[in-house]
C-alpha cells in the first residue's frame, strides 16, 4: 500500500518534469543526448522542489480556485484530490520550465570565476545584488 502511495506521489512531478522538458524543447532543442538528459533530470528536480512551493504560495493567494476545483471534481463523480491536483499541475510545470536556464546560467557565472577564492566570488555575489536593487 505504501509502494502505490510513493509511486502516486513521484509520478506526478514526474510527469509535470516531462511536460515542462518538451515545453522547453521546443524554445532551445538539446544539442546532444547528454545534454537533453541533463536537462531533464534539472527540471524534475525543480519540479519536485519548488513545484509544491510554487502551488502552495498559490493556494495561499487563490484558495477558493483550489476549493472550487475539488467540489467539482466531486460533482464529476471523482475524489476531490483529483481536482486539487488538477489545479497544481500546471504550478508544478511552471515550476520546472525555467530551470535548466537557471542552473546553466549559476554554473556560467561560476566559471567565470574560476580562478577567485571564496571572499571574492561572494564580493562579485554582493556587488550582482547591489546592482540588481539599485535598477529596481
Amino acid at each position: 500500500m505504501i509502494a502505490i502511495l510513493f509511486l502516486k506521489l513521484a509520478a506526478v512531478p514526474f510527469a509535470a518534469g516531462l511536460a515542462a522538458t518538451g515545453l522547453g524543447f521546443l524554445f532551445l532543442w538539446p544539442k546532444s543526448g547528454r545534454e537533453a538528459a541533463a536537462r531533464f533530470v534539472c527540471t524534475l528536480l525543480a519540479c519536485t522542489v519548488a513545484g509544491p512551493i510554487l502551488a502552495i504560495a498559490a493556494y495561499c493567494w487563490w484558495p477558493a480556485l483550489f476549493a472550487s476545483s475539488g467540489q467539482f471534481a466531486i460533482l464529476a463523480g471523482g475524489p476531490a484530490e483529483l481536482g486539487v491536483l488538477m489545479v497544481a499541475a500546471p504550478f508544478l510545470v511552471l515550476a520546472g520550465l525555467p530551470a535548466w536556464w537557471i542552473v546553466g546560467a549559476v554554473l556560467l557565472w561560476f566559471e567565470r570565476r574560476r580562478s577567485k577564492d571564496i571572499a571574492e566570488i561572494a564580493h562579485d555575489a554582493a556587488e550582482a545584488v547591489r546592482q540588481v536593487r539599485e535598477t529596481l
